[in-house]
C-alpha cells in the first residue's frame, strides 16, 4: 500500500456540487429573512402607532431599518454569489481535467449551459430588488402617513432614507456582473 492517500476528482466534483446547493439554499433563507424583517418592522410601525404615547417614541429612527434590511440581503446575496463563482469555477477545473470537457457535457465549462443558468438565476436578484423597492417605499410611505409630525420635526431624515434606499436596490441589480462565466466566454455573456 503506498502512502500516498488523495480524494479522488469525482469526490471533490460531488462536494462542490453540495457546497453551490448549501449557497443556493443560503440565497433562498436571506430573502425568507428579508421578507419576515420588514413585515416585523411595518408591524411594529402600526402597533407603536396604536399604543399610548406613540408621539413620544421615536419612531422616524425604526425607518432606519428598512434601508438596513436592504443593504444586509444586498450583502448576503453578493457573498453568496461570490462563493457560488468560486466553486463553479472550481467544477469547471475538475470538468476539464485531460480534455474531458471535450467528450461530455459539461454544466460548468460549456458556455451555453453556464450562461443559461445565469440567466434564470438573475430572476432571484430581480425578486430581491423589487421586494427591496416594495418594502423600502411600504415602510417609508407608513411612516409619512402615520407619524407626518414626527418625520416634519426631522425632514433631513428623509434624504439618507431614500439614498440608503436606493443604494441596496442598486447593488441588489449589480450582483449578476459577479456571477460565474467559463474562461471561454465573453464577459457579456453571449
Amino acid at each position: 500500500m503506498s502512502g500516498k492517500v488523495f480524494v479522488d476528482a469525482n469526490y471533490r466534483f460531488i462536494a462542490a456540487y453540495q457546497e453551490v446547493n448549501a449557497r443556493i439554499a443560503q440565497r433562498q433563507q436571506s430573502l425568507a429573512l428579508y421578507v419576515a424583517l420588514t413585515g416585523t418592522l411595518l408591524a411594529g410601525l402600526l402597533a407603536l402607532h396604536r399604543g399610548s404615547g406613540s408621539e413620544q417614541l421615536p419612531v422616524e429612527w425604526l425607518a432606519f431599518g428598512f434601508p438596513l434590511a436592504s443593504l444586509c440581503l444586498a450583502f448576503l446575496n453578493y457573498k453568496s454569489e461570490r462563493a457560488i463563482t468560486n466553486l463553479r469555477a472550481f467544477l469547471s477545473s475538475l470538468e476539464r481535467l485531460e480534455d474531458s470537457h471535450l467528450k461530455l457535457p459539461s454544466y460548468n465549462t460549456d458556455p451555453r449551459w453556464a450562461h443559461g443558468v445565469n440567466k434564470v438565476r438573475r430572476f432571484h436578484d430581480l425578486t430581491c430588488a423589487t421586494l427591496a423597492s416594495g418594502a423600502n417605499s411600504i415602510g417609508l410611505g407608513v411612516i409619512l402617513q402615520l407619524y407626518p409630525a414626527r418625520i416634519a420635526e426631522h425632514a433631513w431624515l428623509i434624504a439618507p432614507l431614500c439614498i440608503a434606499s436606493l443604494a441596496s436596490i442598486g447593488a441588489l441589480l449589480i450582483i449578476p456582473r459577479w456571477s460565474y462565466r467559463p474562461a471561454n466566454e465573453d464577459p457579456i455573456g453571449h
